[in-house]
């Protein structure tokens, strides 16, 4: 009976093991997928049009608009943005430069999440106001569990540094 367990347990692991991985690729690449493509959508004028009131409102951004255009502001943003989902898609292959792709993406969703404070009309009146969201408030929501990914891909790129680091000291 104990061998039984035993082997469950293995079974178990390898299950896990999997869906770990699963995990990792989803995540990273899904990330990569989402940053890439809202960041390629900064260079249309509809896109630059769209987040204006998010940035314009916003008391860490707003003051850019003083000498950059709504356009210019916004394909800097995407240039950024396709910047750091090109740089988080390397890590197989740059870990070292992914790590900057993550810290890049951590910066992107601390300054989107910012804007849930600073946005008017981020709560809807319809719903009583907060905690009630409008649909720019839930736009910007999403953000915070993008950023906790932009952590694990952080964590994830460093290990993968240390692990290189680890094989090369030991050939």
């Amino acid at each position: 009976m104990v061998a039984g367990l035993d082997g469950l347990k293995v079974d178990a692991l390898a299950r896990v093991s999997t869906v770990e991985r699963i995990a990792a690729v989803l995540g990273r690449y899904g990330l990569v997928v989402v940053i890439g493509w809202i960041g390629a959508l900064k260079f249309a004028d509809f896109e630059a049009h769209q987040i204006a009131p998010l940035v314009g409102n916003s008391p860490f951004m707003g003051w850019l608009y003083s000498f950059l255009t709504e356009y210019t502001f916004s394909a800097l943003l995407g240039v950024f943005e396709v910047g750091a989902a090109i740089l988080l898609a390397i890590k197989p292959f740059a870990p070292k430069l992914s790590i900057l792709g993550s810290l890049l993406a951590i910066l992107l969703f601390v300054c989107t999440i910012s804007f849930l404070l600073t946005t008017p009309g981020v709560s809807e009146p319809a719903g009583g106001g907060f905690p009630a969201l409008s649909l720019t408030g839930e736009f910007l929501l999403k953000d915070i569990p993008l950023l906790g990914l932009s952590f694990w891909t952080l964590a994830d790129s460093m290990k993968a540094v240390q692990l290189r680091s680890s094989r090369r000291a030991s050939e």
